[in-house]
């Protein structure tokens, strides 16, 4: 693998292109097919960061890691590069994978339970708005609210939804979905 080092605004060092070079080539453990790697290293102002493009047969991969140190940034960058490579090494080797089939359910799952209520409750129903019926809803502290349409005459139910905000349940007319 053919390893590129830019920096900006810094000097490369011996040291430091020795650095770069045993860390991504590492990277060959995942694939043998690794063209190159452009390796660029920038400092600004006390932000040192390392960016990566490596290029794997059809796949390019990117990391881009800042630290407070350059060594640090690096390693970061690194470690990112190799994250990725080890998804899509095992990304590829489950693609030839057989399908798993679902899991068997047992047989008490399968009988239907007859249905036991705990409470029957029997409300008077009035004609009131959705506001309305809002409002009541929430001066009783129910998540639901039963209540007759005081325009349409029907049968609505609203409701208080998880994000806190109110789902309103009305008849479907024939024809309509």
């Amino acid at each position: 693998m053919k390893i590129h080092i830019t920096g900006r605004h810094l000097k490369l060092t011996p040291a430091i292109r020795s650095y770069v070079e045993a860390k991504f080539s590492k990277a060959e453990k995942y694939f043998d097919n690794i063209v190159w790697a452009q390796v660029t290293l920038s400092v600004e102002k006390r932000a040192h960061q390392a960016e990566v493009i490596l290029h794997a047969g059809r796949q390019t991969l990117r990391a881009l890691a800042q630290a407070a140190t350059l060594y640090a940034a690096i390693d970061l960058a690194s470690d990112k590069v190799d994250g990725q490579l080890r998804k899509l090494k095992e990304k590829l080797k489950n693609r030839h994978k057989p399908g798993q089939s679902a899991p068997e359910v047992a047989e008490r799952e399968m009988d239907p339970r007859p249905v036991r209520f705990s409470v029957i409750k029997q409300v008077p129903m009035s004609a009131m708005t959705a506001e309305e019926a809002a409002a009541e809803m929430e001066r009783l502290g129910f998540v639901f609210w039963m209540y007759n349409d005081s325009e349409s005459g029907d049968v609505n139910v609203i409701y208080r939804r998880q994000d806190d905000s109110f789902g309103l349940l009305q008849p479907a007319r024939k024809g309509s979905r």
